[in-house]
Formats: C-alpha cells, sequence, structure tokens
C-alpha cells in the first residue's frame, strides 16, 4: 500500500527548501556606489553586532579591544572574503572585526570587514559597545 502521494511529497520538499533559504549564515548586501562610479557590495550585519578590532593570540584565546576574550566553541570567523577562516590563520594579526555573543558571553560569530567597510560603519556610539 503507498502510503505517500505526490503532493504530499511536493510540498514537504517545498517546505525544507524554504527553511533552507531562512537558515542561511552569510549576511545580506547591501549596494553602494562610490564617488567614482563604481558599484561595490557592503555586507549588512544583525542588529546586535557590536564593532571592534580583534586579535588571534593562541586560539580560543583572544584580544578583543584589547581586552582578554574567548572564541565559543562552535565559533565561526568569516574572512573578508565571506569564507570560514581558521582561527589559526589570523594568529598575530589586528583586524576589524562585527562580532556577536553567545548567551554564555563568548564570541561567536565574528566577521573580519573589508577596508571599505571599516571605512563606512561606525566604530561608535552605534556599532560598538
Amino acid at each position: 500500500m503507498n502510503r505517500c502521494n505526490a503532493v504530499f511529497a511536493l510540498l514537504c520538499a517545498l517546505g525544507l527548501w524554504a527553511c533552507n533559504a531562512a537558515a542561511q549564515t552569510e549576511p545580506i548586501r547591501q549596494y553602494v556606489t562610490e564617488p567614482d562610479g563604481t558599484v561595490v557590495a557592503l555586507r549588512t550585519f544583525p542588529a546586535r553586532a557590536l564593532r571592534g578590532t580583534l586579535v588571534v593570540q593562541a586560539p580560543p584565546n583572544v584580544l578583543l579591544d584589547n581586552q582578554p576574550d574567548r572564541l565559543s566553541p562552535g565559533a565561526r570567523i568569516r574572512g573578508a572574503n565571506g569564507m570560514i577562516a581558521l582561527s589559526a590563520s589570523l594568529l598575530g594579526q589586528t583586524l576589524p572585526v562585527m562580532y556577536t555573543r553567545e548567551p554564555n558571553g563568548m564570541l561567536h560569530d565574528v566577521w573580519v570587514l573589508t577596508t571599505l567597510e571599516a571605512q563606512r560603519l561606525p566604530t561608535k556610539p552605534s556599532y560598538s559597545k
């Protein structure tokens, strides 16, 4: 006996596709026109994201705005190119970042800013503590 019909399977597939689309972690891009006429893409970040300067010392230990901090066990660091960056590959570099914290207070999501994003996003008061 066939208990699954084609319409039900199609609805389930569409539902899973919609959930997958909503679960994307990459920030949305906005497009800005420079004075010389070139169009550049800037990422937008979650409303709770804060601005800071990150230095990876010995993962998971980092300095955030010259204060000792720690990456969470599931921390994700996205490089300036939008791809996942391993914390060990960023050792000793001083990076402008946007970040969010997990409920325990550790750094969870970190986005390394491009030079254009670092110039455009204010450091205080709207994007920092």
